[in-house]
């Protein structure tokens, strides 16, 4: 026998109802107010499971589902032992006559106790941030990684849309109800989770949630080793494909591959994909850093290798490091990820990436990137690297923002996306569309760097150079060494006549240069924009030479307007191989 979590009695197991008052069961714990008067019988350590209350009159089906992130109880598996209460006399026998006559005479409300409503495929999915019960945020890393994983895993599948990391990372740490993240996300089902570890000893709750019918389709814990995490995760994707009965090909089989047989490396893996979600310098490095010894401990790792890649891909264009320090260690761990796994979708993009910024092998990047989209259909960053990287750069503009549009239908709420889309629209012509994206944008969270740079070259691009300077100025009050906004200051300096001013960014940025690494393109754009073309041209040389990432954009970007008129400029183009 359970117990219910309304009443606190005995329940069912196979008619799913209180056997003292008939109530319909609620699938978990009842609310707080209720679990506490219950005795607090209910453990914390049982599987996270979700409540599901009947929002509908006597005899519908449940409509309506919560999840509590907070306080939960248990559910018990398939097959668990049903005893008889107390007394030996079991109530089944008087409830069964009543559950056949309604079957018998058409009163299919009962019905829907004996057994699962077929509520047709389900055929997208968001799984929710897992809880981290550790009681320590060092441990958030397993925690999010987990279920990063999990939607790394199941994104897999072309025939299952799942919400995308950089959707359901707001509702970390929240009490959620699964309908409105459902109705939120677009999505048939929601799964949440939670996870503590004590020493070597890991506890996993999972649940699984029809939305649409109301009901828990699943719900597991597992008491493992950390040394098993890997292989837990594997399991959980699996048993998500079978809950949810979605019919595999060979390839789409590959959701329970094993990316390394190392629990130690995975788990240096996890830890490193967390530190590169944060983006800011120390952790770009620590996320490098914990790929590097998830390699150490598994030399065949080669999705560690391809996230080697993406971070030294990226790191130019903060800037965290040079080019040329960077890309090179880019494209080496790209083809290493290749040689190790030609598979890989995030290894053909990453080199995709090193091939645009490296080499200007443009035919062979775009290979690359098509390579990468055939492997993974459903890659928002396949998509969005090969708009950005490629198209882009080489002219191709109303391809580019299809292709950043793909990217966003797959990840709606990715912030660099959403930012970058005005800039599409910039490039291809359409700045009254840019600027009002770019605005939104900022506006969504004007603490987001990339939205915050955008926004003000596209305040330059449109000559709105008062509002640029001030964007500028007020974000160098908190930042004076950064670049991008030094560049945006300098450029609206210049072309509004404020030649001082704009003499004081360049001296800035040589002030700059003596401890780090500055983009050239960005002292050039200050040049252009001040009128001085022999000095912007010196700069763009330098960017040249050094692969300057920035300069990839030439052909399109409007702060290199003033420059554009001039020969040498075009020599540029054809010195980067660039079509004309």
């Amino acid at each position: 026998m359970k117990r219910c979590p309304e009443c606190g009695r005995e329940y069912d197991n196979t008619m799913m109802f209180c056997l003292d008052d008939g109530a319909e069961l609620l699938y978990g714990p009842a609310r707080s107010d209720r679990s506490a008067s219950a005795g607090g019988q209910f453990g914390d350590d049982e599987p996270a499971t979700a409540i599901l209350h009947s929002t509908a009159a006597q005899g519908e089906a449940p409509t309506r589902a919560q999840i509590d992130t907070t306080d939960r109880t248990s559910v018990s598996h398939p097959g668990a032992e049903t005893t008889k209460k107390a007394g030996g006399f079991d109530k089944r026998l008087l409830l069964a006559p009543i559950v056949l006559a309604a079957i018998v005479l058409g009163g299919f409300g009962a019905y829907r106790y004996l057994a699962p409503s077929n509520t047709g495929q389900i055929d997208s999915i968001a799984v929710l941030p897992f809880e981290n019960r550790s009681g320590s945020a060092d441990t958030d890393y397993l925690s999010d990684g987990l279920a990063d994983s999990l939607i790394y895993r199941l994104s897999q599948l072309p025939n299952l849309k799942v919400s995308p990391t950089s959707s359901v990372m707001r509702y970390k740490g929240m009490a959620s109800d699964a309908a409105k993240v459902a109705n939120e996300l677009g999505v048939d089902a929601v799964m949440t989770g939670r996870l503590s570890q004590i020493g070597d000893n890991l506890n996993i709750s999972v649940q699984l949630i029809d939305v649409k019918a109301g009901k828990v389709l699943w719900a597991e814990q597992y008491d493992r080793k950390m040394a098993d995490l890997l292989a837990t995760q594997r399991e959980i994707a699996t048993t998500i494909t079978q809950k949810l009965q979605l019919k595999l090909t060979g390839d789409e089989r590959g959701i329970a591959k094993k990316y390394t047989e190392s629990s130690e490396a995975y788990q240096l893996y996890l830890k490193g994909r967390y530190h590169f979600a944060r983006r800011n310098r120390d952790d770009f490095n620590k996320a490098i850093e914990s790929f590097e010894q998830a390699i150490k401990l598994d030399p065949n790792f080669a999705l560690a290798y391809a996230r080697i890649a993406e971070a030294y891909n990226q790191m130019p264009n903060y800037p965290y490091a040079s080019p040329m320090e960077a890309f090179p260690k880019a494209k080496a761990a790209a083809e290493r990820a290749i040689a190790l796994d030609p598979t890989l979708s995030e290894a053909h993009t990453a080199m995709g990436n090193t091939l645009t910024s490296l080499d200007r092998n443009w035919p062979e990047a775009e290979r690359e990137f098509k390579r990468a989209l055939e492997l993974d259909p459903n890659s928002a960053t396949a998509h969005y690297r090969y708009a950005s990287e490629y198209l882009i750069s080489v002219g191709r503009t109303k391809e580019a923002l299809a292709e950043v549009e793909r990217a966003l239908e797959l990840e709606p709420l990715d912030p660099n996306m959403v930012a970058n889309l005005g800039r599409h629209y910039l490039y291809d012509g359409q700045r009254d569309r840019a600027l009002t994206q770019a605005r939104r944008a900022y506006e969504a969270d004007p603490t987001f760097v990339i939205a915050r740079l955008l926004y003000g070259m596209t305040l330059n691009a449109v000559s709105q150079y008062a509002e640029a300077i001030a964007l500028s100025e007020n974000a160098l009050k908190d930042d004076p060494n950064n670049q991008q906004m030094l560049m945006v200051a300098g450029y609206a300096y210049g072309r509004s006549g404020r030649r001082a001013d704009a003499e004081s960014v360049i001296e800035k940025f040589r002030e700059i240069s003596k401890t780090q690494y500055v983009i050239p393109s960005f002292v050039a754009v200050v040049f252009g924009a001040m009128g001085e073309k022999d000095r912007a041209f010196a700069e763009l040389d330098k960017s040249i030479e050094q692969r300057d990432s920035w300069f990839r954009w030439a052909k399109v970007e409007p702060l290199f307007d003033p420059l554009r008129d001039d020969p040498r400029y075009k020599d540029l183009l054809k010195r980067m191989g660039l079509p004309e």
